[in-house]
């Protein structure tokens, strides 16, 4: 009962915050305060097994961020064990020439039991012993925690762009991507705290070696000087003493190191801890157990070499060898199931209508070798990438993504795959599945090796790389997706760019069977009272062309019942819409700022616009338009555009209503990222700063 209340108390001392002050206090104490003999057997005997602790806790972690804490820890027991000195050496310079038990059981024990008494051996393990710990283990330790740290920043911005190319894919969602870079950023804390954690055992073990010189020369000047005491017995009491102070520290400050250099050379494993994967990586292949094995049996049978022991070693080592082969080849020899007897053929029967399937709305075609990707028997990923990419666009767009119907296609490449809407091939590819495709978004710090290409979502420049440069190719700011993602990504821009395709009476239909849940009497005035439905249909596909998202399907529904009496034209329907939607199409555009920049038209140009297309076409080259006028203009908004997007600004075309929906269908496709706006759609609380503006010179059309 008494060990629980105590075990209460103690959790409830560290939730009030005060278990680290006070842990501080009592290092404080400890160099101040002299300690008696029994409480340093208990502080030393605690700080050896803290340190066993800590190397437990690194071997078992399956990754370094599980025991993120550790740099803290490294410094609390480096800081334990100086404070364990300090004391220690208080005692054994007062209490020295009483004899070698002066200082507590544990200091006698490992002066004159683990080294038998002899001072010279002492001196000599523990030279060893801080070779070790200082040359060996803390130095390499120290070097792979600057190495890490450094290649972890370099590696960031690069896992940054991977995560935000998983989220625009629709593979993540908000709160993963949090995670993802909140543990980026862990990583990066991690390995700069260790970076610095290691120079703590670094001068722990210089101190140590310090401490020593210190207390023997401190120790024979008390001796020999104030307790009067033979040179020889102060040399055997101050040096035995001494000797069992330093090993006794020692052995911890050995044990941590060893712990740092574990943890700071671990790879990260979400399903095995160290020991698994040793024996897993190390003894997996029975080929090198068997040649070592034959190494030692050739060693065992030279006269004079220990022929016992390498025999016997080299045995073993053959027998597990024998068997993990045995094992391989059974479980490679394992008679597969048996598929059960083919049932005979069914006669012909007359073809029916039934026959005639339909087409695809959306299709993924890929060759031979890409079926791994899509069979979740075999690891593949591709089936949960799309998914995440329909419910992402179906979320931004407004309406449900038809499912993604996957097959083989022998007639592609083995490495290739198509997109098909509607049974049309929108656009193709070829990938490398046993590689992963390493991205450049603009700026890098350096070359990759690999087979270059182009990115098919984006095209830009990409190397399809091996996948152990992944680190590597994220540390120079490459962009590295798996191939999977590559076609998750190609066929989100494909469909986000192809939404207004896949928009039919049903699904229109369906939103408004949702909307009529919470505005009966809107739908019900809507349709078909006001509107027939392949009007609503065709406003909502203009709107998707346009990029302009049909998420508020009710300022939708009830700008087209008021609009519904004036005009039952498509195109003017569309406009009033795009009007009510002003600030959604705003804020896409430039989020929350006041102010948009904007690329306008020179009055006179504007008029000469409205002149032709007053003539009867809407189209290049209508009725009215001087020769090449849509070809001048088209170059001198391209222009001006690259500019704009140069500068990190958007570019946004602002004319009059009339020529709005012409000019819009004129740089759809040949200028996708100018926007094209009319004069109404600009809420009242959003200011514009005309930027340039595109007018008829005498030479043609100028940019000013």
């Amino acid at each position: 009962m008494s060990e629980t209340v105590l075990g209460f108390q103690f959790r409830d001392l560290l939730r009030t915050g005060l278990g680290a002050p006070l842990l501080l206090l009592m290092l404080m104490a400890m160099i101040v305060l002299p300690l008696p003999p029994v409480l340093l057997d208990l502080f030393f005997t605690f700080n050896i097994a803290l340190s066993i602790v800590i190397l437990m806790v690194t071997i078992y972690s399956l990754r370094p961020l599980d025991f993120g804490i550790f740099p803290t820890v490294l410094l609390v027991a480096t800081l334990l064990r100086l404070a364990l000195n300090v004391a220690s050496t208080r005692v054994v310079l007062l209490q020295g020439h009483t004899g070698t038990a002066a200082a507590g059981r544990v200091i006698q024990a490992f002066g004159e039991f683990v080294i038998g008494g002899n001072y010279a051996v002492g001196l000599v393990v523990f030279a060893i012993l801080v070779i070790i710990n200082f040359v060996v283990v803390t130095k390499g330790a120290g070097r792979v925690s600057e190495v890490s740290a450094r290649f972890t920043l370099d590696a960031m911005p690069g896992k940054q762009m991977a995560i935000d190319a998983d989220l625009n894919a629709g593979l993540i969602d908000q709160d993963e991507a949090r995670r993802r870079r909140e543990e980026i950023a862990r990583e990066a804390d991690f390995y700069g705290a260790m970076d610095g954690a290691s120079k703590f055992v670094r001068g722990d073990a210089i101190a140590g070696i310090l401490i020593l010189a210190i207390n023997i020369l401190g120790g024979l000047a008390i001796g020999v000087l104030q307790h009067d005491m033979r040179l020889s017995d102060a040399v055997h009491n101050y040096t035995l003493l001494t000797i069992g102070d330093g090993l006794v520290a020692q052995i911890p400050s050995l044990i941590l190191s060893t712990a740092t250099a574990i943890i700071v050379t671990r790879v990260s494993s979400s399903s095995e801890d160290m020991s698994r994967q040793v024996f897993g990586q190390l003894f997996q292949r029975p080929m090198a157990l068997g040649v070592t094995s034959g190494i030692l049996g050739l060693l065992g049978l030279i006269p004079g070499m220990p022929n016992l022991a390498f025999l016997t070693l080299a045995a073993a080592g053959g027998g597990a060898a024998w068997w993990m082969q045995q094992r391989l080849r059974s479980e490679e020899a394992r008679p597969e199931e048996t598929a059960p007897a083919e049932a005979e053929p069914p006669a012909p029967r007359e073809l029916g209508w039934e026959d005639v399937g339909p087409v695809d709305v959306i299709g993924l075609e890929v060759g031979y070798r890409l079926i791994p990707l899509v069979d979740r028997a075999q690891g593949g990923a591709l089936m949960d990438r799309i998914k995440g990419v329909r419910r992402k666009l179906s979320q931004e767009l407004g309406f449900l993504i038809q499912p993604v119907h996957i097959r083989d296609n022998l007639e592609l490449a083995p490495n290739a795959y198509r997109i098909t809407l509607h049974g049309v091939p929108v656009g193709e590819a070829e990938i490398h599945p046993d590689r992963e495709l390493a991205i450049n978004p603009g700026q890098v710090y350096g070359e990759i090796e690999g087979i270059a290409t182009k990115d098919p979502a984006f095209g830009l420049e990409a190397w399809w790389i091996d996948p152990a440069l992944h680190e590597q190719a994220q540390s120079l700011g490459y962009t590295v997706v798996d191939p999977a993602t590559v076609i998750a990504t190609h066929l989100s821009t494909l469909l986000q760019s192809h939404a207004h395709e896949l928009l039919g009476y049903d699904e229109v239909q369906q939103l408004l069977d949702g909307l009529a849940k919470v505005a009966p009497k809107l739908v019900e005035d809507l349709v078909p009272n006001a509107l027939p439905l392949g009007v609503v249909v065709q406003v909502l596909q203009n709107l998707l062309e346009e990029g302009v998202p049909i998420r508020d399907l009710r300022t939708i529904a009830e700008t087209l019942a008021e609009q519904a009496p004036r005009t039952q034209d498509v195109m003017n329907l569309t406009a009033a819409v795009r009007e009510a939607l002003g600030r959604q199409i705003i804020h896409e555009i430039n989020g929350l700022k006041e102010e948009l920049p904007v690329i306008t038209l020179d009055p006179g140009l504007e008029q000469i616009l409205l002149q032709g297309l007053q003539g009867g076409q809407e189209g290049a080259g209508g009725a009215g338009f001087e020769p090449g006028l849509a070809e001048q203009l088209h170059r001198s908004l391209a222009e001006q555009a690259g500019r704009l997007e140069a500068q990190g600004q958007p570019a946004v075309l602002l004319v009059a209503p009339p020529v709005r929906h012409w000019l819009a269908k004129l740089v759809r496709h040949s200028i996708p990222g100018l926007h094209v706006l009319s004069y109404n759609e600009i809420p009242d609380d959003r200011r514009i700063r005309v930027v340039a503006t595109v007018g008829q010179g005498p030479a043609g059309l100028q940019s000013s």
